[in-house]
């Protein structure tokens, strides 16, 4: 009720007890609070906080439009509601390196378990797009650097994402992740690998967990979670998944809408109101409060 009952000290504990272990990590992306207590019911490992989805939300495009105060706010509401570890996009770090030190504790203030800090030029586009540019290798260790050296919770997980494989090919980007391990990184992100191949040469080339990207209609492959498993991935998300299926979803009711006058024939691809009161708790709050809350779900 109201909040998570789990310290995020705990929740980043246990993130980096499990990442340890070796065990696979799934984290679907969450595009609002209620979708992430939904991850979490399912029986996922954690929750995703995609910059693509903010963006969406706001009705943005994904090119570095959001600000670090969007991005902090809405991974506090959405990490309050869940008692999975969150990892978060913090894109570039929104600056210099002390815009990305200051990023760091802002979001390790909002409950997030980890984060990933890109090695795009500033500001940054889609990681699936083409036409990107990444900086010197100098500017992206900093970047590393400071977000390792600003946050006060060991446990807290920086990692690093690198797009350089779009722009400069495998070679570069098995270069580049080396060095952001050897800056500090707990872990790597290498975005739009273009195969199973690629992530095991990433795998080889580094001792600290890896992560997938299975985004839709990008320039990876969606590979299946035991495929990625096989070949030593410890992460893997799927950032816009939901946003996408409940937007396509609102839009197929909104033709129905349009062409019958009723969604009646569509009851049964609804979540009833029964369930969506059991995930929000409404049941809780009855029980900590009859005086504000009093009546019955019935189906």
């Amino acid at each position: 009720m109201l909040y998570s009952s789990v310290p995020a000290h705990e929740k980043r504990a246990a993130f980096r007890s499990r990442l340890a272990s070796g065990e696979l990590v799934r984290m679907p992306g969450a595009f609002n609070p209620l979708s992430a207590r939904l991850i979490e019911r399912k029986g996922f490992e954690g929750v995703y906080i995609s910059g693509a989805v903010l963006s969406a939300e706001l009705g943005l495009p994904d090119i570095g439009l959001t600000t670090q105060t969007e991005v902090a706010s809405r991974s506090a509401q959405i990490t309050r509601m869940t008692d999975l570890p969150a990892l978060v996009d913090a894109d570039t770090g929104f600056g210099e390196p002390m815009n990305v030190a200051r990023t760091v504790q802002a979001l390790e203030d909002a409950g997030v378990a980890g984060l990933h800090i890109e090695d795009q030029v500033n500001p940054k586009r889609c990681g699936h797009l083409d036409g990107k540019q990444v900086v010197d290798e100098n500017t992206a260790l900093k970047r590393i650097r400071s977000a390792v050296d600003a946050r006060r919770d060991r446990n807290l997980l920086i990692m690093a994402r690198t797009d350089i494989r779009a722009v400069e090919g495998l070679a570069a980007a098995i270069d580049r992740v080396k060095a952001l391990v050897d800056a500090g990184a707990d872990a790597i992100f290498p975005e739009a690998m273009a195969d199973l191949a690629e992530f095991e040469a990433v795998r080889s080339a580094v001792d600290v967990p890896i992560l997938a990207n299975m985004t839709e209609f990008g320039k990876s492959d969606l590979f299946t979670v035991e495929q990625l498993r096989d070949v030593g991935v410890n992460i893997v998300i799927w950032p816009v998944s939901l946003l996408r299926l409940a937007m396509g979803a609102a839009e197929r009711g909104l033709d129905q809408l349009l062409s019958e006058g009723t969604l009646k024939p569509m009851l049964g691809a609804m979540q009833h109101r029964a369930d969506l009161y059991d995930l929000i708790d409404y049941e809780g709050y009855n029980a900590f409060d009859t005086s504000v809350y009093n009546f019955e779900v019935r189906r």
